[in-house]
């Protein structure tokens, strides 16, 4: 009998439905699976391994044709309701135990699925491939995919994986009230647990060195928070790709960054940005480095940004083990040669990168890193690049308090900028802040081709010449600084134009109480005159001492505040105490360690105008009182007991230890004794083993359960906790200390035990301790295995100390100490490091003729150290001591420069050539002491050799002579030389002294015996030369030999100018800068004594009509008074000696003179104008004083307005002095009228 299949096979219809369909068949044919291999690991991405949940398409079938029957006849059709199936293969597992724990077996797990979900379950098994697959019916596609869940959930793993997800993304994924959380749990049937906000630390996304961080857009980096998915491996992958696909529709563009990266890697990636950017394979990204913080953002899509990211951390990890490094040291100013540009073009040279020690610290070292066959071009390379430029290090003149000055002006004005601007190719460097704090010579660094560095180098000569003179600080507390800035903005403008005088502030952060003025050099009106300079930076000094005087009394408070409230009063970033401060108030305020008190960290210093510190003192208290009202309000508190033999050590020494728990964790500890009647009582009755106390902890919840936790932690150490006594002799206590107890610490800390040295012996022979121990005994308490510990290592350091702790002593005659021990200590220092030995010599006492020395170290050391002793006082022999006494005049002559002098005596004589040895043989009074006497000690026959020499120099110093010289001080520095070479030269040649005035010792030679040829001569030009008279002549005669003839007088004229013109004339010292301009210099034998404003007659005696008048027509309460000029001036003349270059200066000169008294003769009278006050001066002064100027040249009258009253005075002609009036009033009423 055939089967239909036969039938279909015999009329070749294969393919076509089963017309009479098993009714447990499904007609849906599932898609071929093809499972893994045997033994191979399940991959967890794998739809085979674990298929996904959505139900399989159910695949359209296309009816046959009839098998029996044309297409036209009729069909039979089979009725046939589809039923929703699946199949899915699974890798051999092991079956895991059902919720009691119990084993179950996979049909056991089948029979419970099919219940619960009402499906038909198949299983096949398949030992080759080692997987079993499934096949699912159920009557709706709802209850298939449960089942399939609960099937899948029951035989796989239960993982639990983490998913960090972007904290702006964390709304989208729980939904509205929690929807779409809830669907991807009803859907997947796993756990997703989403921290709380507060639960998300600030900055989690912390890295280390080639770390990752992603953030959002080009902005901050976001934080990530951690998602934590449990359930069954393939529910998990499923509701990890919902949860992804979520993050993915609300990130396509992340940004992540790689920070940290190590500074000697950073140049060998960053030169790989065309690899990076090919990584991203298409995909849109932006690279951003930042040098400062070693780090490159990565913006972009967000599968091209994790593949760059990827790559950069590999190029980091491969260059981290491939490069090696190469040190070198090269001169700092070299080092700016090497950075930049110029260490790009290293790396593109020779594939290596430079690295340069920080301009801040003063190490030349360098640094070239690359792969070990690069390392030699790359050399090569910054040594070309170092000596590629000339550099030209320009010394600002000293003190540095100047230096800073000039290198303050310079930097503020722009000066290097200018300087490179001017010259190109050049570039001008500064020092930088650290190193003008530590250097004691300050330079400029010019750097550039020789020829151009040079004349940078002339201008900055020409502009620092400019400036000596024309620099001074005033004191100003840095705190009102910013107030007096804000409110006289512009009268320091003013400044400028008035006085030719800047001022520079420095910035608030270094907090420096002092303001530099300078008179501006590159301004065309600055005078080359020190004197003028003086005047108005004097000037300018005044008027800000008294605006900082103005601006309030300054004082300090020290306000007591626990450490534990400082965090209150400063807030988080600062904020309490930024609001304390206020925006405008001139005050300083510090807090703790930086307030640098003397009292100790326990305290808030606040500095600056009396009524700010006031205020903000009051609002610090306010804050530490809220601060100590919230520690009491959010209280939490414990009671627990514990063996009361333990309290003592737990309350520790006066409260120590709970005052540490209160201190350390803010919590109170409460310690109570007390017992109830009944417990009482019953200790009557029977004594009990153990006691208890009770301890009560209130605070903060989580600092008063760790305090608990740290009590019970002692107590049980203190349970634990055991003594031993150890037998070490007192004399190696000390070693076994260590200098401040630094190695018993060690001990106690390492071991956490407690070590007793006996600190001294009584009577008794018992140490002066808590524990009574003798002088021999070291006890140690703590836990059983730390004593243990503690006392092997101490009795190891015992036996090392018994090593190399060994004692010799032994006596040396007195006399030998002193060259036992050397000048300063040094042969005695180079005795113990040559033979690592401590040595100690008592002092004397009295007239011993001996000295005691202990040597404590090793046996070798000792006995080295011994004989190095016994050698130097071998050679010292015997010694006598002479005095003899020369006259103090002879002394420095006799020691000579540098004590070369001496040294040459003692050698003529056959002493030691060793400078120690030397320095004890002569001594001679230290300098400013009033005394003769010169000591010698010694050999008896090299002091008496000394001795004579010594006489007969003393006897050739006396026959010496003193002769003077006239020589013009201009040419003294020439002769003297650089560094005074030419000065030793001549001395040296001719045998004699030279002394120039101004030299130290000028002043101590006696008076030349030619004084009296030399009576004209200004001292200043007197040169005096002492030795043999032979010698000085030759001397004198080689110094006048090399002075140089004077320069051709100029020409000179003498003009005489009253006195009482000399103010009009004058114009402020405007005149004398016109007649230096035309090369002509003035020399005045007399100058005027009275001031050069005349002063106002008084008003009661005027004779002169008052404008406030009846019949005037001005305002009222103005006063105008006319008199004669010149009516108080001084008589007689000042002879003006003008001396010019030529004929023509001198006489444009003499007519600019003649015109000047002309027009001071025409100014006849002097007006005094008074005003109610000072109100209507801005209108009359005008921007800049252009209106006084206008009014001058309008009028031709000399206008002056008071800086202090409301007076104007006004000098000229009548007609002139009326005018300026009119024209004053005119100009004050002008916008009083239009209000």
């Amino acid at each position: 009998m055939l089967s239909a299949a036969d039938l279909q096979k015999r009329h070749q219809l294969e393919g076509a439905p089963d017309p009479f369909p098993s009714l447990e068949d499904s007609p849906v044919k599932s898609r071929p699976r093809p499972g893994p291999s045997a033994h191979a690991t399940p991959d967890t991405n794998s739809t085979t391994a674990f298929p996904s949940l959505a139900p399989s398409p159910i695949a359209a079938t296309t009816p046959g044709k009839a098998t029996w029957g044309s297409d036209a006849g009729p069909r039979i059709r089979a009725t046939v309701k589809a039923t929703p199936s699946d199949s899915f293969t699974l890798p051999y597992t092991d079956v895991p135990p059902n919720r009691d724990g119990k084993p179950q077996t996979l049909g056991d797990v089948l029979k419970q699925v099919m219940t619960k979900f009402k499906v038909k379950i198949e299983a096949s098994a398949n030992q080759r491939a080692r997987q079993t697959t499934f096949h699912m019916k159920a009557e709706s596609q709802k209850e298939l995919d449960k089942a399939k869940r609960g099937l899948l959930a029951s035989l796989s793993p239960v993982i639990e994986d983490e998913l960090p997800a972007p904290a702006s993304t964390i709304p989208a994924i729980i939904g509205p009230k929690g929807a779409t959380l809830k669907q991807i749990r009803d859907q997947t049937g796993v756990r997703i647990d989403i921290p709380r906000k507060e639960e998300v630390a600030n900055g989690a996304n912390g890295t280390a060195s080639g770390k990752v961080t992603p953030g959002a857009d080009d902005e901050e980096d976001e934080v990530l928070v951690p998602i934590k998915i449990t359930g069954p491996q393939p529910l998990v992958i499923e509701a990890r790709a919902m949860i992804n696909e979520i993050i993915s529709s609300r990130t396509s563009n992340i940004t992540q960054r790689v920070r940290d990266i190590p500074a000697h890697i950073l140049p060998f990636v960053t030169v790989r940005r065309a690899q990076f950017v090919e990584a991203a394979q298409g995909g849109t990204i932006h690279l951003a480095l930042n040098n400062a913080e070693r780090e490159i953002t990565v913006s972009g899509d967000r599968e091209a940004v994790h593949r760059v990211i990827e790559s950069i951390k590999g190029v980091v990890e491969q260059t981290t083990s491939n490069i090696t490094s190469l040190k070198i040291s090269l001169p700092k100013r070299q080092h700016r040669l090497l950075v930049d540009r110029a260490a790009e073009e290293i790396m593109t040279k020779s594939k290596c990168a430079v690295q340069v020690a920080p301009a801040d610290e003063p190490s030349d070292e360098i640094t070239v890193w690359g792969n070990q066959t690069d390392l030699t071009n790359g050399l090569s390379a910054v040594m070309e690049k170092a000596n590629s430029k000339y550099i030209h290090e320009f010394p600002l003149p000293g003190p540095v308090s100047l230096s800073k000055q000039l290198l303050t002006y310079m930097t503020r004005i722009g000066y290097p900028k200018t300087l490179s601007n001017g010259h190109p190719g050049v570039d001008v460097f500064t020092p930088s802040t650290a190193a003008v704090a530590r250097a004691s010579v300050l330079n400029i660094d010019i750097v550039g081709d020789k020829a151009a560095v040079d004349n940078v180098v002339r201008e900055v000569s020409g502009l620092i010449g400019k400036l000596i003179g024309a620099t001074k600080e005033v004191p100003v507390e840095y705190l009102v600084h910013r107030v007096i800035q804000g409110k006289h903005a512009k009268k320091f403008k003013q400044f400028h134009e008035t006085h030719n005088v800047q001022l520079f502030f420095p910035a608030e952060s270094l907090e420096q109480s002092s303001v530099l003025l300078v008179y501006d050099p590159l301004s065309p009106s600055a005078s080359p005159s020190p004197d003028e300079k003086e005047k108005h930076l004097d000037e300018v000094a005044k008027e800000v001492l008294k605006v900082a005087k103005d601006a309030g009394e300054i004082k300090t408070e020290v306000v007591p505040v626990d450490k534990q409230w400082h965090d209150a009063v400063v807030g988080k970033d600062r904020t309490t105490l930024n609001a304390i401060i206020g925006e405008e108030q001139a005050l300083s305020v510090r807090v703790g360690a930086s307030a640098s008190h003397e009292s100790g960290e326990n305290v808030i210093v606040v500095r600056g105008s009396a009524s700010d510190v006031d205020n903000a003192v009051k609002k610090i208290l306010a804050v530490v009182d809220d601060a100590k009202n919230d520690a009491i309000i959010s209280s939490y508190s414990t009671e627990f007991d514990i063996d009361r033999e333990y309290v003592g050590r737990i309350v520790g020494a006066q409260g120590a230890g709970i005052n540490k728990l209160r201190d350390v964790l803010g919590v109170k500890v409460d310690v109570n004794d007390d017992f109830d009647e009944k417990d009482k009582e019953f200790s009557k009755k029977k004594r009990t083993a153990h006691q208890k106390s009770k301890i009560k902890i209130t605070g903060r919840k989580e600092n008063v359960e760790e305090a608990k936790k740290r009590i019970l932690a002692q107590v049980e150490r203190l349970a634990d906790e055991t003594s031993e006594i150890l037998h070490i002799p007192a004399r190696y206590h000390a070693s076994l200390i260590g200098q401040s107890g630094k190695y018993a610490i060690r001990l106690e800390e390492k071991y956490a035990v407690k070590i007793t040295f006996p600190r001294s012996s009584g009577e008794n022979g018992e140490g002066r301790t808590r524990e009574q121990l003798k002088a021999d005994e070291v006890l140690i308490k703590g836990g059983k295995k730390g004593v243990a510990h503690a006392k092997a290592e101490l009795l190891d350091a015992l036996e090392f100390e018994k090593d190399n702790n060994n004692v010799l002593e032994f006596d040396v005659p007195t006399h030998t100490v002193a060259r036992i021990l050397g000048r300063g200590g040094a042969s005695i220092n180079e005795i113990k490091d040559d033979t690592d030995a401590q040595i100690d010599v008592d002092r004397v006492e009295g007239n011993d003729s001996t000295r005691h020395i202990v040597v404590r170290g090793t046996k070798k050391g000792i006995n080295a150290a011994k004989s190095a002793i016994m050698a130097i006082v071998d050679s010292v022999g015997e010694e006598t001591t002479v005095s003899m006494n020369i006259e103090q005049r002879f002394h420095r002559t006799i020691i000579g420069a540098g004590g070369q002098g001496l040294k040459d005596i003692i050698a003529r004589c056959g002493g030691p050539d060793d400078s120690k040895v030397q320095a004890g043989l002569v001594r001679f009074p230290r300098q400013g002491e009033p005394s003769d006497e010169v000591r010698l000690r010694g050999e008896p026959k090299l002091v008496n050799k000394i001795k004579a020499e010594l006489e007969k120099v003393v006897t050739e110093l006396k026959d010496r002579v003193v002769l003077a010289v006239e020589i013009p001080a201009s040419q003294h520095r020439t002769l003297i030389g650089r560094g005074g070479q030419h000065l030793n030269d001549l001395q040296n040649r001719t045998s004699v002294q030279v002394q120039f005035p101004g030299s130290r010792s000028y002043n101590q030679v006696s008076d030349p015996e030619n004084m009296d040829e030399l009576v004209d001569a200004s001292p200043a030009n007197i040169v005096k030369v002492s030795g043999s008279r032979a010698a000085c002549e030759n001397a004198i005669a080689e110094l006048k030999s090399q002075v140089k003839a004077p320069p051709p007088e100029s020409i000179t004229a003498v003009v005489s100018v009253p006195l009482k013109y000399h103010h009009a004339i004058s114009q402020q010292g405007g005149f004398f800068r016109t007649l230096r301009s035309y090369g002509v210099q003035v020399d005045q034998s007399a100058m005027p004594q009275k001031s050069a404003v005349p002063t106002a007659p008084p008003q009661s005696g005027s004779s002169e009509a008052r404008i406030d008048d009846d019949d005037s027509e001005v305002p009222a309460n103005i006063t105008w008074q006319v008199g004669p000029n010149y009516q108080d001036a001084e008589e007689g003349d000042s002879q003006w000696t003008l001396k010019a270059r030529d004929d023509g200066a001198l006489e444009r000169a003499q007519v600019a003179i003649q015109e000047a008294i002309q027009q001071a003769e025409n100014m006849t009278h002097v007006g005094f104008l008074t005003l109610p006050d000072r109100s209507a001066f801005p209108r009359i002064v005008g921007a800049k004083g252009a209106n006084v100027m206008r009014l001058r040249n309008e009028t031709g009258a000399d206008i002056t307005v008071s800086r202090e009253s409301s007076d104007i005075i006004i000098i000229g002609s009548e007609t002139a002095v009326e005018a300026a009036k009119d024209a004053i009033l005119k100009q004050a009423s002008s916008r009083a009228g239009r209000r």
